[in-house]
């Protein structure tokens, strides 16, 4: 099985028959941006489904009133048994994440009435492990990361200047791409991500020295790559572009590589990182929270906004870059005024856990 978004968009591709399968799933990834889905999400499901039809196309299966669930529970084992070009098999959350597409395609088949009923609402998927990840940095091995570009040329200060905001911020790959020039507050010290998981705008603290390498960043290099006027993206490649996630990552990946700490992984690295030494040196958990853009954990909604001024007097006070103290007690007061929603708070392993789903996600 070829890589899914080169299989989906080739199996997607002017589909022939009106009535056929990769017809229907045009029109539902069609309701999907006309509901305002997520380009992400519509992508995601795009691949994943683009590769359920060549799976379907391969064995005569054309169109959707053929499938059934023991079909389905056909294509679940193949995911199964599926072996990627190094040998390894697929991972559980890797089988889910590709029938969880397969799954809402035919509840909305079966809500639209396409279909007379869903073939998918029995299909049980794999259930998950709540594992955490194998690589977490220490404070001395992000610096070793961080210290890898040669800040002597342009794009070795461009490539400090993104793993300095990773690593400040804790943002995702994706809203690190959509940073805009007016998104940074440099008198207080914020960064405004802009429609981010979820189409939800958070502010969130950035530290003085990931600030600095910006500015040095926009200042000297960042001019002499923009083209278009009015290209207002922050990080641009050499072809003075937005990066696109494949070409982040592996500018990312190859600095936590050259670092040699034997320690493995790109932007979630940095985004598992700096949650994990920020916990260690005892920030409030609701606080990390709020700085990773997790609106939920488990089944309870936590808090409904955080202040921004105790958010970033936590990040100042706990994270690497600038602890202020040897080590900070877990009982930073918490201001409760910034809560509108009291429930029980979540755990470490809650906040690890659900940052192991994501990295799993963005591979």
């Amino acid at each position: 099985m070829p890589r899914a978004s080169s299989v989906g968009q080739a199996a997607l591709r002017a589909p022939h028959d009106p009535a056929g399968l990769a017809a229907y799933v045009l029109k539902y990834l069609e309701w999907l941006q006309v509901h305002n889905y997520a380009a992400p999400t519509v992508q995601n499901r795009q691949s994943y489904l683009g590769v359920f039809v060549a799976w379907c196309t391969e064995r005569g299966i054309v169109s959707p009133r053929e499938i059934t669930k023991p079909i389905l529970e056909r294509y679940q084992r193949s995911l199964y048994i599926h072996r990627k070009g190094n040998g390894d098999p697929l991972t559980f959350r890797a089988q889910h994440a590709r029938l969880v597409p397969v799954r809402a395609f035919f509840k909305w088949c079966a809500k639209q009435n396409y279909l007379l009923y869903n073939p998918a609402s029995e299909l049980e998927l794999p259930r998950l492990e709540h594992r955490l990840p194998k690589h977490v940095l220490t404070t001395t091995e992000v610096e070793q990361v961080l210290a890898q570009p040669d800040t002597s040329e342009a794009m070795g200060l461009r490539d400090r200047a993104i793993l300095e905001t990773f690593y400040s911020t804790g943002m995702r790959r994706s809203e690190l791409m959509g940073l805009g020039l007016f998104d940074l507050d440099r008198e207080r010290g914020t960064v405004m991500i802009r429609q981010g998981k979820g189409k939800k705008d958070r502010m969130i603290p950035i530290g003085e020295r990931a600030l600095r390498w910006i500015d040095r960043y926009q200042t000297r290099v960042r001019p002499e790559l923009v083209i278009e006027r009015g290209n207002t993206t922050l990080f641009l490649t050499q072809a003075g572009e937005a990066f696109t996630p494949d070409r982040l990552t592996q500018l990312v990946r190859g600095y936590v590589e050259a670092a040699n700490t034997g320690k493995h992984g790109s932007c979630h690295l940095l985004r598992h990182t700096m949650a994990t030494l920020m916990l260690e040196n005892g920030a409030d958990i609701r606080y990390i929270q709020a700085m990773l853009g997790h609106a939920e954990l488990s089944t309870t909604q936590i808090y409904t906004q955080v202040s921004i001024r105790k958010l970033k007097e936590i990040h100042s006070v706990t994270h690497p870059a600038k602890v202020r103290s040897a080590r900070v007690t877990a009982s930073i007061a918490v201001d409760e005024s910034a809560a509108v929603v009291a429930a029980p708070a979540p755990t470490a392993d809650d906040i690890l856990a659900l940052l192991a789903a994501e990295a799993a996600e963005e591979d």
